[in-house]
């Protein structure tokens, strides 16, 4: 059985890092896996989170405040943790010399951290989550930009497509633990009342 998930996951690799590829994704993967390095959308980031803040009532003040530890933590857990107990090596790693996967059409460097789980996906997912608990009309919209960025490290060569469902779901679970301790310290933030805020 781990077999054949092992070979699934290395034929959705493919799929997507070398059938699915061309020009256009070989210029907007490696800026979008990247986004968060742009200092346009670092500026934008900090807006978003300061309109948060001032303009989204008593629960997005909350959500904003959360966000720094939420974030903190799904970075440590994924980056300092997981990576290193899981210790999965990435297809565009050499072992002994040898690629691990033929071929990787590797758009940005390799690097030498582990596989398993995306830290991207983890990070993205977990923000994704507590802003849809927060403003959940907007759900829809902070999910599909973290499977964007979490596609996007499949793309460009980095990771495979079960490190970054991992990661969405490590990324959810953890903010969902979040959340419940927030609503837990805090339930006038979900009264009917604060929900017109949001």
């Amino acid at each position: 059985m781990i077999d054949l998930l092992s070979t699934l996951d290395r034929a959705l690799f493919l799929l997507v890092n070398r059938t699915l590829a061309n020009p256009v994704g070989d210029l907007l993967w490696p800026v979008i896996t990247d986004y968060d390095k742009l200092w346009p959308v670092r500026i934008l980031l900090l807006a978003g989170w300061l309109f948060l803040f001032i303009k989204g009532g008593r629960r997005g003040r909350i959500a904003a405040i959360v966000l720094i530890p939420l974030i903190a933590a799904s970075d440590q857990l994924s980056s300092s943790v997981l990576k290193n107990l899981f210790s999965r090596a990435r297809p565009c790693h050499l072992v002994d010399g040898v690629p691990i996967v033929q071929d990787v059409r590797l758009l940005v460097p390799c690097g030498s951290g582990k596989s398993f789980p995306s830290s991207h996906a983890v990070n993205n997912f977990a923000v994704a989550t507590l802003l849809a608990f927060s403003v959940p009309r907007w759900a829809w919209a902070f999910f599909a930009w973290a499977s964007v960025i979490a596609l996007s490290r499949v793309a460009v060569g980095v990771h495979y497509p079960s490190d970054i469902l991992g990661g969405a779901l490590i990324g959810a679970g953890l903010a969902y633990a979040f959340f419940l301790i927030w609503k837990s310290l805090d339930p006038k933030s979900f009264t009917l009342e604060q929900n017109h805020d949001a």
